[in-house]
């Protein structure tokens, strides 16, 4: 009588990933999708990091453009017999080049601006939502009054300010941080709203009543039970606003 072939055993390491304790590595581990959108993401940033080593030429040097191979075709070689995959523009300029430290550039002004933004809106957020009272009046009322501006015109007020204040020798060296300052003071309020909501409803239940009678200290309680169970929506809008940061 024939037999079965026995079944094919699932890698140790993938079964260590389906069985781990968070969640989050859990649905990392079942989903395809997930799986090969951060492999993107980690190609797009490995790109970011290290492009002056991987471009062919600094776009932002002239001494690095070649005029005589303006307009070169995409993957062709142009006069000089450099070779141009995304071809060259009206000045010389590699197209793929530049890309990369434009990449470069978009993924520094988003990742910074959130960071900003997630430094001042979740602590803000957490005390407010659970010590009550006159600070989280005080935190609401000032967000309030932000968001009736549009976050666009508030990021321009804020980085027309920023340029007025630096002396006018720094302003273009001291541009990129000026745009990171206005994005990251224009964007917190989202965080501390969203973080206020969900602490209101998660301080009343009896994880957090266990953790007070063991004689946790509040700040113990916000940081260590009550932020890592409200890390879902903060990292959903994380993403939403990087997007827009970089836009």
């Amino acid at each position: 009588m024939p037999t079965s072939p026995p079944p094919a055993t699932e890698p140790a390491a993938r079964r260590r990933w389906r069985d781990a304790d968070s969640p989050v590595l859990r649905a990392f581990a079942r989903s395809r999708t997930v799986q090969v959108a951060a492999l993107l993401l980690l190609l797009i940033a490995f790109a970011s990091i290290f492009a002056p080593w991987i471009a062919r030429q600094n776009p932002f040097d002239p001494a690095n453009l070649d005029l005589i191979d303006a307009f070169t075709p995409p993957w062709q070689a142009g006069v000089t017999g450099a070779f141009y995959p995304l071809g060259a523009d009206d000045q010389g300029r590699d197209v793929f080049s530049a890309i990369l430290y434009g990449l470069r550039m978009s993924m520094l002004v988003g990742v910074a601006s959130i960071a900003l933004s997630l430094a001042i809106g979740v602590p803000l957020g957490l005390m407010a939502g659970y010590a009550g009272g006159w600070f989280d009046t005080l935190v609401m009322r000032v967000a309030d009054v932000q968001l009736t501006f549009p976050v666009l015109l508030v990021a321009l007020l804020i980085f027309g300010i920023a340029r007025g204040l630096l002396p006018a020798g720094y302003r273009d060296d001291m541009a990129v941080y000026v745009i990171v300052l206005a994005i990251g003071l224009s964007d917190w309020v989202q965080y501390a709203r969203t973080v206020r909501g969900a602490v209101l409803v998660e301080k009343h239940k009896d994880y957090v009543a266990a953790a007070r009678i063991i004689g946790r200290s509040p700040t113990a309680i916000l940081w260590h039970h009550i932020l890592p169970n409200l890390l879902a929506p903060v990292l959903v809008i994380a993403a939403i606003s990087f997007a827009l940061a970089i836009v």
